[in-house]
Protein backbone atom coordinates (compact mmCIF):
# COMPACT_ATOMS: atom_id res chain seq x y z
CA UNK A 1 0.00 0.00 0.00
CA UNK A 2 1.85 3.28 -0.94
CA UNK A 3 1.38 6.33 1.36
CA UNK A 4 -0.50 9.47 0.47
CA UNK A 5 1.23 13.18 0.17
CA UNK A 6 -1.73 15.45 -0.37
CA UNK A 7 -4.33 12.75 -1.10
CA UNK A 8 -2.07 11.00 -3.99
CA UNK A 9 0.21 8.49 -4.01
CA UNK A 10 3.47 8.98 -3.55
CA UNK A 11 6.65 7.91 -4.97
CA UNK A 12 9.70 7.08 -3.71
CA UNK A 13 11.59 10.36 -5.38
CA UNK A 14 8.78 12.67 -3.46
CA UNK A 15 9.57 10.95 0.06
CA UNK A 16 13.05 11.06 -0.31
CA UNK A 17 12.94 14.72 -1.25
CA UNK A 18 11.27 15.48 1.94
CA UNK A 19 14.03 14.27 4.04
CA UNK A 20 16.40 16.83 4.57
CA UNK A 21 20.66 16.72 4.75
CA UNK A 22 22.54 18.92 7.50
CA UNK A 23 25.55 19.24 5.77
CA UNK A 24 28.83 19.35 7.69
CA UNK A 25 30.95 21.45 6.02
CA UNK A 26 34.33 20.51 5.27
CA UNK A 27 33.81 16.65 7.64
CA UNK A 28 32.39 14.65 4.67
CA UNK A 29 31.43 11.24 6.41
CA UNK A 30 32.33 9.03 3.64
CA UNK A 31 35.32 9.40 1.64
CA UNK A 32 36.56 6.97 -1.19
CA UNK A 33 40.46 6.11 -1.09
CA UNK A 34 42.80 7.21 -4.08
CA UNK A 35 42.92 4.35 -6.59
CA UNK A 36 43.90 4.07 -10.09
CA UNK A 37 41.32 1.90 -11.39
CA UNK A 38 37.98 1.10 -9.34
CA UNK A 39 36.78 -2.09 -8.58
CA UNK A 40 33.92 -3.45 -9.74
CA UNK A 41 32.49 -2.99 -6.54
CA UNK A 42 33.28 0.60 -6.21
CA UNK A 43 31.86 1.08 -9.66
CA UNK A 44 28.50 -0.83 -8.56
CA UNK A 45 28.04 1.90 -6.07
CA UNK A 46 27.29 4.38 -8.77
CA UNK A 47 23.83 2.27 -9.98
CA UNK A 48 23.49 0.89 -6.16
CA UNK A 49 23.71 4.36 -3.86
CA UNK A 50 19.91 4.32 -3.45
CA UNK A 51 20.85 8.09 -2.97
CA UNK A 52 22.96 8.86 -5.87
CA UNK A 53 26.07 9.63 -4.11
CA UNK A 54 28.32 8.09 -6.59
CA UNK A 55 29.56 9.17 -9.95
CA UNK A 56 32.58 8.76 -12.06
CA UNK A 57 34.81 11.81 -13.06
CA UNK A 58 36.33 12.33 -16.43
CA UNK A 59 39.43 10.18 -15.53
CA UNK A 60 37.27 7.21 -14.40
CA UNK A 61 37.91 7.45 -10.88
CA UNK A 62 34.85 7.00 -8.89
CA UNK A 63 34.21 9.89 -6.37
CA UNK A 64 31.10 10.40 -3.82
CA UNK A 65 29.17 13.43 -2.58
CA UNK A 66 28.36 12.67 0.88
CA UNK A 67 25.29 15.61 0.88
CA UNK A 68 22.44 13.61 0.36
CA UNK A 69 23.19 10.27 1.82
CA UNK A 70 20.68 8.24 3.63
CA UNK A 71 23.45 6.47 5.96
CA UNK A 72 21.90 2.97 5.11
CA UNK A 73 25.47 1.28 4.87
CA UNK A 74 25.10 -0.10 1.67
CA UNK A 75 28.57 1.61 0.47
CA UNK A 76 30.40 -0.12 3.63
CA UNK A 77 28.44 -3.49 2.53
CA UNK A 78 29.48 -3.65 -1.18
CA UNK A 79 32.98 -1.97 -0.75
CA UNK A 80 34.06 -3.69 2.59
CA UNK A 81 36.47 -6.92 1.29
CA UNK A 82 37.80 -3.90 -0.75
CA UNK A 83 38.06 -1.77 1.44
CA UNK A 84 37.89 1.62 -1.23
CA UNK A 85 35.57 3.85 0.89
CA UNK A 86 35.97 5.21 4.48
CA UNK A 87 32.46 5.74 6.33
CA UNK A 88 31.93 7.15 9.50
CA UNK A 89 28.71 8.49 10.98
CA UNK A 90 27.93 11.89 10.77
CA UNK A 91 28.59 13.99 14.10
CA UNK A 92 25.67 14.71 16.32
CA UNK A 93 23.53 17.06 14.71
CA UNK A 94 24.36 16.73 11.36
CA UNK A 95 23.63 13.95 7.91
CA UNK A 96 19.93 12.89 7.16
CA UNK A 97 16.64 14.38 8.95
CA UNK A 98 14.24 11.76 8.05
CA UNK A 99 10.64 13.82 7.52
CA UNK A 100 9.11 9.70 7.36
CA UNK A 101 10.60 8.13 10.30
Amino acid sequence: MSEMISGVAAKVEEKLFQNRYLVDAGRPHIRVKPHNEPSASLLAMITLCPAGCYATTESGQVEVAADGCLECGTCRIVTKKTGEIEWNYPRGGFGVLYKFG
